[in-house]
């Protein structure tokens, strides 16, 4: 098993060398297709099997994530617009699957496990006239406690998103320059986020309604705006707020469609971060090792956790009151507007997207996609930007409040 387990560690690897033994015979160039009718995941009595069909071999890698159990395999790139998650998988052994774009030029495949399983064999079959590939892999049981060891992503220039760098100090701007307002589209890539019954999906208008916030919050004069993506790929989590203290970002507001299998709700809401996630939001904050911009102009890389957590906890002193005056004024701006609003639509959560200690951040939920009146909406170009002109007030009153306090606190 030791054996076994070397030899899966370096299979993302083996799929690059076979690219290479066979260029002399096949140029490969474009997206691989998936080919439906050859793909499956089957049970195997004591593990799984996958067979997925290409329409030319590609690159690939191969690792596993604890917590919960999954299998995930990186392709240079697929499209899967051919498979059919129900077709695809049977038997009890995976879960669920999930597929979509990574980061741009990359493609990911996401396998739940039911149980932990180690990948036994690994083996990417081309055919040497016509680039039709098979990959093939063959699931054993294992036991959590070496699953567990095992699991983890590999770190490689060629896959992943470079290690974050220090950078310089974001000069101070002037007070009349325009403020700069990172916006955050929800889910993205193999993260689709909720889907309503139309098969619209979050990922997809949530996009649509950043770039076209964005433009009215630039066409204002009084604010200039960046967005953590402008396509359809995956961001993580930290990789936003990440993005946000890069940028020097003055306000950071992230947008979401939810969707609820029961019960019922509707109209926008705004969330801030709830006082009892701020503790707990320094405390993880702190135990990272590079953390020289988790606050902008001050640099915790050197200093314990002790010393960060308390840095940090100073910091959203100031902000979290600034936060939440950024989450009233946006929800007067669309009250004004005429909502519709969700009954209850000042909300705080531990949404780790808000945990920046240093930025005003807040999480906008502009509507349900399960409720057909706001899919409605969200799908109506004239509301949104009515919707998008009612946020830009609820902005400009917040500066304008924002503004005074501080220069009450200087005096």
């Amino acid at each position: 098993m030791g054996r076994l387990n070397a030899a899966v560690t370096a299979l993302w690897l083996g799929g690059l060398c076979v690219m290479g033994s066979l260029a002399s015979a096949q140029e490969f160039s474009g997206l691989a297709r998936v080919t439906s009718e050859v793909s499956q995941i089957s049970d195997t009595g004591d593990g799984a099997t996958l067979q997925l069909g290409l329409s030319q071999g590609v690159p690939y890698r191969l690792f596993t994530l604890d917590e919960p159990a999954r299998l995930v395999l990186d392709f240079q790139e697929v499209d899967w617009s051919g498979l059919d998650p129900e077709a695809f998988l049977s038997g009890e052994a995976v879960a669920s699957v999930q597929f979509g774009t990574y980061v741009p030029g990359w493609s990911r495949l996401v396998l739940e496990l039911s149980e932990p399983m180690v990948v036994a064999t690994a083996a990417l079959e081309v055919d040497p006239v016509t680039a039709a590939a098979v990959l093939k892999l063959d699931l054993q049981a294992s036991t959590a406690e070496d699953f567990a060891k095992a699991a983890g992503a590999p770190q490689d220039a060629r896959w992943d998103l470079p290690a974050p760098q220090v950078l310089d100090v974001v000069p101070h701007r002037d007070e009349n320059a325009p403020l700069l307002v990172v916006l955050d589209p929800g889910h993205g890539g193999i993260d689709p986020g909720a889907k309503a019954a139309n098969g619209v999906v979050e990922k997809d208008l949530m996009l649509q309604f950043a770039l076209e916030l964005g433009e009215v919050l630039v066409r204002s004069g009084q604010f200039a705006v960046q967005v953590t993506r402008d396509g359809d790929y995956f961001v993580s989590l930290e990789r936003r707020t990440a993005l946000a203290h890069q940028a020097g970002a003055d306000l950071f507001i992230s947008l979401h469609a939810d969707s609820l299998t029961q019960g019922h709700a509707h109209g926008s809401t705004v969330y801030t971060l709830s006082q009892e996630a701020t503790d707990a939001a320094s405390a993880s904050l702190a135990e990272r090792h590079d953390r020289a911009d988790l606050l902008s102009g001050t640099d915790l890389s050197h200093t314990d956790d002790l010393v960060a957590g308390v840095m940090l906890d100073l910091a959203r002193q100031e902000t979290q009151p600034r936060s939440e005056a950024l989450a009233r004024a946006l929800v007067i701006g669309l009250k004004e507007q005429g909502g519709p609003l969700n009954r209850k639509p000042l909300r705080s959560a531990g949404f780790s997207v808000l945990k920046s200690a240093d930025i005003p951040s807040v999480l906008v939920e502009v509507g349900f996609l399960s409720s057909p009146r706001d899919l409605a909406n969200l799908q109506d170009p004239d509301w949104r930007r009515q919707t998008a002109t009612a946020m830009l007030k609820g902005l400009i009153d917040w500066r304008i409040e924002d503004d005074a306090r501080r220069a009450l606190v200087r005096q």
